[in-house]
């Protein structure tokens, strides 16, 4: 593989939102109010969970991590957007573009995973709840946890490394708002082959056994609920395993539309707009979604809120 050409890449260009003055402030506006609603609701989620000693469980350790990498995946992406949008620079380093990438990639694969783990742990909870807390101990849940965090990161290294010892020889106008695999690869000059075989294969490979594990969970879990004899738990659990369907549905959707395609199939306008929903507008979402209808961390939420207002 040609690599000659990567030390002459100093930078690389992001395509305009829009060229519209008056447009551009609004959606300066609606991004920044989207970015501050996701840092206050998964900070809220974090800040209940880490205070109250009856959230402490596998099921709210998950969703604790959960609100990490939500945090997280717009951090990496939202900033510079706002700061393109100020500026009406565009450009970001190819150093930049390399560390936005891999944090990128990595806070996906672990959602990913990390949303299989969940669908699991309710499997546990919903079927076999006598011995949910032998199974679900807390160094297996640590272990469990750990692993997925490990397999994101191992997982961005290896697409990371792929995609930036490729030859880029102009204009190096990435067509997104921000720098992410498929884009990054359509703007190569060399054979962009090996990583788009990995990048299909190893997407196949965590894709599916996620899917499969979420399906087979979620299958064992509406049988059980379907068998309760009390309508009210059978409500409660539906409405648990609801709000993390949804959750999974929004965020399996769209990755797998943006990674679980070969780069002939990029197009670059419904690509920019799949991929604001799972690097923008689902981490906003999944605080609402799925944690802050939950009466325990609302009832944790006024606790702690309470208390700090009178300390």
């Amino acid at each position: 593989m040609d690599t000659a050409n990567v030390s002459v890449v100093k930078n690389f260009y992001f395509t305009e939102m829009s060229d519209l003055p008056e447009v551009r402030v609004s959606l300066f506006v609606i991004i920044l109010l989207i970015y501050l609603t996701t840092l206050a609701g998964n900070g809220a989620i974090l800040m209940a969970i880490g205070t109250d000693v009856r959230l402490q469980t596998p099921m709210y350790f998950f969703l604790s991590n959960l609100s990490l990498l939500d945090v997280l995946c717009p951090t990496v992406t939202v900033p510079k957007m706002l700061h393109i949008f100020l500026s009406e620079d565009k450009t970001i380093s190819f150093a930049g573009c390399v560390v936005q990438l891999f944090f990128l990639i990595d806070a996906v694969g672990t959602e990913i995973l990390l949303l299989a783990l969940m669908a699991y742990d309710r499997y546990v909870a919903i079927c076999s709840p006598l011995q949910y807390t032998t199974i679900m101990s807390k160094r297996l849940t640590a272990k469990l946890a750990a692993g997925t965090w490990v397999t994101g990161i191992i997982n961005s290294l290896v697409h990371t490394s792929l995609a930036f010892t490729l030859s880029f020889c102009g204009p190096n106008k990435v067509d997104q708002y921000y720098c992410d695999l498929p884009p990054v690869l359509a703007l190569s000059c060399s054979s962009t082959f090996l990583p788009e075989l990995v990048l299909l294969l190893v997407a196949g490979i965590i894709g599916s056994s996620a899917c499969l594990i979420t399906l087979i969970s979620y299958i064992y879990i509406i049988s059980t609920i379907l068998c309760m004899p009390s309508t009210e738990g059978r409500q409660k659990a539906f409405s648990t395993c609801g709000s993390h369907l949804t959750v999974v549905c929004l965020f399996y959707g769209t990755t797998i539309f943006t990674y679980g395609r070969p780069i002939s199939a990029y197009s670059p306008k419904k690509d920019r707009i799949v991929s604001m929903f799972y690097g923008v507008i689902t981490p906003m979402l999944n605080p609402m979604i799925y944690s802050l209808r939950n009466k325990d961390v609302k009832r944790a939420l006024v606790k702690t809120l309470s208390l700090k207002r009178f300390s």
